[in-house]
C-alpha cells in the first residue's frame, strides 16, 4: 500500500510538472519566437486560440441562450451582463480576420476558420440578438433600448452582426443591422456634441469611437451612404473633449456640455487607437505619438502601457472592472489592447515586446486553453472573455510601414520562464524519484 501511494504521488507530481510547467514553458518559447516583428498580417497565436476554443465557445453561447441566463442577473453584475456580449463580438471579430487571412493565403491544407467554427459563429450571433441577454440594458433603457442612446450595447450589436454577415454571407439579420446603423448614426450625428450615453448618465468615449468605425464598416457592407458622418463625428474627440495634460480624449465625458471629465486612461487610448486609423489617419498618428510619450514604458526588463499617464504614481496599484488590475502603474487591459494598437499602427517593436509578455502571462496548457485568461474571466457567465479578447488583439493585422525594428523580448520573460522551468524540472525529478523508490522497494 505504501509503495502504491508513493508511486501514485510520483505520477501526480510528474503530471503536474509536464501539464502546468514544462509543456507551457516550451510552448511559450516557440510562440514568442514565431511572433516576429517582420510578420505582417494576423498572428499565428490568434489562430491557435481560435482552434482551441471554437467548439466549447459555441456550446457555452448556445447554452446561455437556451437557459435565458441573462434574465437572472442583477444590474450590478457587470461581468455577468457585459462580458458575454464582449465575448461574442471578440469571437466574431477574430474569426472574420482569421478567415480573411485564410482566403488570402490560399488553401494551405489548414482548415478554414469559418467552416470548423460554423456552429460557434451561429451561436455567437444568436447570443447577440437574444432579448434575455439584453435584460440589463432593457432595465436601464426600457423597451426602447434599441431606439435611443445605449451606445455600448448597440455598438456591439452592430459590430457582431456585421462580422457575422461578412463571414457567412447570410442576411437573416440584415434588416436589424441596417435599421441600427441608420438610426444610431443619425442619432449620434444629431446629438449636440457627437456624444451619447452608454447607460443613463454615463458617457464613455471608449465606446463611441469604435461605434463610429463599426457603423462605417457596416455601411460599406450594406451599401448604405452615410455621407460625411465619420468626419463630422470627429467633433466628439476634439477641443474640450481632450485631457489638457495629455491632449488625448478623456475617459469620461459630459454629452450635454461636450467636455471631457478627468484624465485620459491607458485602456481607453489603447482601445481607441485600434479604430482611429481607419477613421482619421492623421489624428491617429498624432494620438499615437502622444500615447507613446505619456503612456508607453518600453525597456529591456519590462514593457507595458500605463493606465494613467507617467507621473500619476498615486494610481499604480488600483484597478476596476474596465482596466483590470493595475500593477506598478501598468494596466492589464491597457497593455493587452496596446498589442492591437501597436499592430494596427505599425509599431512592430512595441507589439513584439507586449506580445511576448502576453503569451507568457496567458500560459497555454496542453488542452489548448489559456490558464491565466481563463482564471481572470467570469467562470460562471463569461468563461471565454480572456481568450476571445486575446484572440481579438492578436488577430489585428500587423501594418508594417517599412523595415521593422529588431525584436527586443523583455528580460522579465526569460527570467520567469527560467523560474518556471526550474520548478517544473524539480517537480519532475521528485516525481520520478518517488516512482523509482517505489519500484525498488517493491523488488
Amino acid at each position: 500500500m505504501r509503495n502504491g501511494l508513493r508511486a501514485l504521488a510520483g505520477l501526480i507530481l510528474c503530471s503536474i510538472s509536464i501539464y502546468y510547467f514544462l509543456y507551457p514553458a516550451v510552448t511559450v518559447l516557440n510562440q514568442i519566437r514565431e511572433e516576429s516583428p517582420a510578420q505582417s498580417g494576423v498572428s499565428d497565436f490568434a489562430a491557435d486560440i481560435h482552434r482551441s476554443i471554437a467548439e466549447p465557445f459555441g456550446a457555452w453561447a448556445r447554452n446561455r441562450v437556451e437557459t435565458a441566463r441573462g434574465s437572472e442577473l442583477s444590474l450590478g453584475n457587470i461581468s455577468g451582463t457585459e462580458w458575454p456580449m464582449f465575448s461574442a463580438v471578440y469571437f466574431l471579430w477574430g474569426t472574420e480576420e482569421l478567415d480573411k487571412a485564410w482566403v488570402a493565403a490560399g488553401d494551405t491544407g489548414s482548415p478554414r476558420p469559418s467552416l470548423y467554427a460554423a456552429e460557434a459563429i451561429e451561436a455567437a450571433a444568436e447570443l447577440l440578438i437574444d432579448p434575455a441577454n439584453a435584460s440589463w440594458v432593457i432595465r436601464h433603457w426600457g423597451e426602447s433600448y434599441l431606439e435611443r442612446e445605449n451606445i455600448f450595447y448597440r455598438m456591439l450589436l452592430i459590430a457582431g452582426l456585421t462580422s457575422y454577415q461578412s463571414i457567412t454571407g447570410k442576411v437573416q439579420y440584415e434588416p436589424l443591422l441596417r435599421q441600427q446603423v441608420i438610426s444610431l448614426s443619425r442619432e449620434l450625428d444629431q446629438s449636440p456634441h457627437g456624444l451619447l450615453d452608454d447607460y443613463p448618465g454615463q458617457c464613455y468615449p471608449i465606446d463611441i469611437l469604435p461605434a463610429i468605425a463599426v457603423m462605417q464598416r457596416a455601411a460599406a457592407l450594406l451599401e448604405i451612404d452615410l455621407g460625411n458622418f465619420a468626419e463630422r463625428a470627429r467633433r466628439g474627440f476634439e477641443g474640450r473633449m481632450l485631457d489638457p495634460a495629455t491632449e488625448l480624449p478623456s475617459y469620461v465625458a459630459d454629452p450635454l456640455e461636450g467636455i471631457g471629465i478627468g484624465p485620459a486612461r491607458g485602456v481607453g487610448i489603447s482601445y481607441k487607437l485600434i479604430w482611429a486609423k481607419e477613421l482619421w489617419p492623421e489624428t491617429a498618428k498624432a494620438w499615437y505619438g502622444r500615447y507613446e510619450r505619456q503612456f508607453v514604458q518600453q525597456g529591456t526588463f519590462i514593457s507595458g502601457v500605463r493606465e494613467f499617464r507617467k507621473g500619476m504614481d498615486a494610481y499604480s496599484w488600483l484597478g476596476d472592472v474596465d482596466s483590470g488590475p493595475i500593477l506598478g502603474g501598468f494596466g492589464v487591459a491597457a497593455s493587452a489592447f496596446g498589442i492591437a494598437a501597436a499592430r494596427v499602427n505599425g509599431d512592430a517593436a512595441l507589439a513584439h515586446a507586449l506580445s511576448s509578455q502576453a503569451i507568457l502571462a496567458a500560459w497555454p496548457l496542453p488542452s489548448g486553453r489559456l490558464l491565466v485568461p481563463s482564471l481572470l474571466s467570469d467562470l460562471s457567465d463569461a468563461p471565454f472573455l480572456g481568450e476571445t479578447a486575446l484572440m481579438f488583439v492578436f488577430s489585428r493585422p500587423m501594418n508594417l510601414p517599412g523595415t521593422p525594428a529588431e525584436p527586443v523580448t523583455p528580460k522579465l520573460v526569460y527570467i520567469l520562464l527560467a523560474v518556471t522551468l526550474s520548478l517544473g524540472l524539480l517537480l519532475l525529478f521528485l516525481g520520478l524519484r518517488l516512482i523509482l523508490s517505489a519500484a525498488r522497494r517493491r523488488r
